[in-house]
């Protein structure tokens, strides 16, 4: 036989391989339907490797029941798996939303199902007993969250009250308390903020408010907090904070990029899927996309999505 030639069976396996690979390549630049994320296109962002989404939440209502109304429907560990594939991000940090009240099944569940780039955030209250604290620090837990914000929909289950004596307990693990309140609640507790020995994490950019902005006295507060060298920011965009909404979130950008600016080794990332209690559904592509205006330089967007995580979370250090 002449060695010139091909086989039929190689050049079958030739034309199969590299259909796969065309395949492969189409995939990876498919745009993707993600249950509760409008659009489909792929962010103009590249995530980095490693790259993590800090604050979203897990609704599983099928197995686990909700204690409160406020569910998100199509907000399951299979669904958020398709925004991760969408924007890019490897690990998360999965949240108790409200409708859970202190019953942490489903965000442990979620931990599980994710593995070990996923940790969680709880809710819980002054009548948990030391047994189940250490129970939850193995299911993944690095956080308690006091979801104060006004809210319609829900009943919030914890009080200003708590937030001191459950700091002092969680601080033996090595928790944080994570913090979602109204801007004027946040100004009012500072003696409270300047006391307790944990960690502190501020959810949304702190609730600053529009269009006030970085004038506002909650914003200066955070900062002052910031340098003192134990709290953290989380860069997520909710209606609360824009006035201007999308595309562009022009104002929200401004909070964004003084938060940056100020501190980036303070700050943290977040997509906020489902969006539980916005009245329109937001494109998360677009939101990714908002960290290269408040981030412009590649090292520090790497810090924010990576490095930053890794050392409040826990995670393993990337090479």
């Amino acid at each position: 036989m002449n060695n010139s030639k091909i086989g039929r069976r190689t050049f079958l396996h030739c034309i199969s391989s590299a259909a796969l690979t065309a395949f492969v390549r189409l995939d990876a630049q498919a745009q993707v339907a993600v249950p509760n994320s409008a659009g489909t296109e792929l962010p103009k962002l590249k995530a980095p490797a490693l790259a993590c989404d800090c604050h979203h939440h897990i609704y599983d209502p099928a197995r686990f029941a909700p204690l409160q109304l406020g569910v998100v429907p199509d907000a399951r560990v299979q669904e958020y798996r398709l925004l991760q594939h969408r924007i890019g991000t490897t690990r998360n940090i999965v949240v108790t939303p409200r409708p859970y009240v202190t019953d942490n099944r489903a965000t442990l569940d979620a931990i599980s199902q994710l593995g070990s780039n996923a940790r969680g955030v709880a809710v819980i209250d002054p009548t948990i007993t030391d047994a189940e604290l250490k129970t939850l620090d193995r299911g993944g837990i690095r956080g308690i969250r006091f979801s104060l914000a006004a809210n319609p929909n829900t009943i919030a289950v914890t009080t200003v009250d708590m937030i001191e004596p459950l700091s002092k307990r969680v601080n033996a693990l090595g928790w944080h308390v994570q913090i979602a309140m109204d801007p004027d609640q946040i100004v009012a507790a500072e003696s409270l903020w300047n006391r307790i020995p944990s960690v502190i994490v501020f959810d949304h950019m702190g609730y600053v408010p529009e269009p006030m902005g970085t004038k506002h006295s909650v914003f200066a507060l955070i900062r002052r907090l910031i340098d003192k060298g134990r709290t953290w920011v989380k860069l997520s965009v909710i209606p609360a904070n824009t006035k201007d909404g999308p595309p562009a979130y022009a104002d929200v950008n401004k909070v964004g990029e003084a938060y940056v600016k100020a501190a980036p080794e303070r700050m943290l990332w977040g997509s906020n899927w489902p969006h539980p209690n916005e009245p329109t559904t937001p494109d998360d592509a677009i939101l990714f996309d908002l960290l290269s205006q408040w981030a412009p330089d590649d090292a520090i967007r790497h810090r924010i999505l990576v490095e930053n995580p890794e050392t409040l979370y826990g995670f393993t250090k990337s090479a």
